[in-house]
């Protein structure tokens, strides 16, 4: 999936010009990589945020910049400690026939039947190494825990193979587990056993 994004470009100095930019709705950026020198852009914080928010950190964003357009990811971005609000990105140039890495996180879907009967669900994974072509990678894994019964548990090998990417984290890496709920007699030896303050 990709979306397109108008930028321009911008000074690096003073660092006055920043800040105005950024009174100015804008967030100081740059992009680098694939057949493009290092250049300083500005984007739109309103636009860049909804990109984020309906699109996700792996899709391809299909950058504008003196009406040349160029393919990227969004490498990284930083963030203002107390404010939250973004203060910096960095766009990485790629080549759409390239395969590359990124993260993937994994939501687990469904409820499990272990869980039902008073199993204890435990996520060990919380996002996975992917490799793909920029516009086949994916957001996120779904993983279905529908069939997990107390005992039970889930590695990147037992999940389905995609035509699209490919997961490089090792399989044998646990995702999920349903295990055994505690007795009240487990509770009381952990209280037992544990020092006193």
């Amino acid at each position: 999936m990709s979306v397109s994004l108008e930028v321009s470009k911008r000074s690096t100095r003073p660092r006055a010009t920043r800040n105005k930019l950024r009174h100015e709705g804008k967030i100081p950026a740059i992009v680098n990589g694939y057949k493009i020198e290092s250049t300083p852009i500005a984007v739109d914080a309103i636009e860049f945020k909804r990109i984020l928010r309906t699109e996700g950190l792996n899709s391809v964003v299909k950058l504008t910049i003196d009406g040349e357009k160029i393919n990227t990811l969004i490498h990284q971005f930083t963030t203002d400690t107390f404010t939250k609000e973004i203060t910096h990105v960095e766009f990485l140039s790629v080549d759409m026939s390239e395969v590359t890495e990124v993260e993937a996180e994994v939501v687990l879907v469904g409820v499990a039947p272990g869980v039902k009967a008073g199993g204890l669900l435990t996520q060990n994974l919380y996002n996975v190494i992917v490799s793909a072509t920029p516009d086949k990678l994916p957001e996120r894994i779904e993983v279905d825990i529908t069939s997990l019964n107390i005992g039970d548990a889930l590695t990147i090998a037992d999940l389905p193979k995609s035509d699209d990417y490919e997961i490089i984290t090792e399989a044998i890496e646990q995702i999920v587990a349903i295990s055994e709920p505690r007795t009240t007699e487990e509770e009381a030896d952990e209280e037992e056993a544990a020092p006193a303050e």
